[in-house]
């Protein structure tokens, strides 16, 4: 168990100011949002992935084939989401999210969000504390897919862990 706790210890998500500023090809859009949650390891984009958001309009088309730092943001949403959400349900959260907050604030807050609960269900503290400020239905929404999110995170790592331990 300690092994699991110590994969996620310190993590830090990028905020939006941190996303990179200018535009990123399709590939290195898929690598970047990759590295970013590589510690989450089940989370992960695909360039086909994505091309597949831009074709169901769940994100904005690249401009000259270059994705924004708004695109890279839903992008790292979509990604940590879609494990729990489909894709109908991916689409909603994204226009409730918009109709609600900018992008920046919506993405600050989702990773706040993910990494209070993360480490809550990681047992490095006794209980989430209480991100935001506000208490609207966007935040309801997203406070349920980030615990959902996390504990699927905890449980691969630990049926992971488990299959090692099994094999050795």
């Amino acid at each position: 168990m300690e092994k699991i706790a110590r994969s996620l210890a310190g993590l830090h998500l990028p905020r939006y100011q941190e996303l990179p500023q200018m535009g990123l090809y399709l590939e290195q859009t898929a690598t970047y949002i990759n590295e970013a949650l590589a510690p989450l390891e089940n989370v992960h984009l695909t360039s086909s992935m994505v091309s597949n958001y831009v074709k169901h309009d769940l994100i904005a088309s690249p401009k000259k084939k270059l994705y924004s730092r708004q695109q890279i943001a839903e992008l790292v949403f979509i990604a940590v989401s879609k494990n729990v959400l489909s894709l109908a349900d991916l689409r909603e959260a994204l226009k409730l999210q918009r109709s609600s907050y900018d992008t920046e604030t919506a993405y600050n807050y989702m990773v706040d969000e993910l990494e209070n609960v993360l480490a809550y269900v990681f047992g490095f503290k006794g209980e989430p504390a209480d991100v935001g400020h506000e208490h609207g239905e966007y935040k309801t929404m997203l406070r349920n897919v980030i615990m959902t999110v996390s504990y699927k995170v905890y449980l691969d790592k630990y049926f992971a862990q488990f299959t090692g331990q099994e094999e050795e």
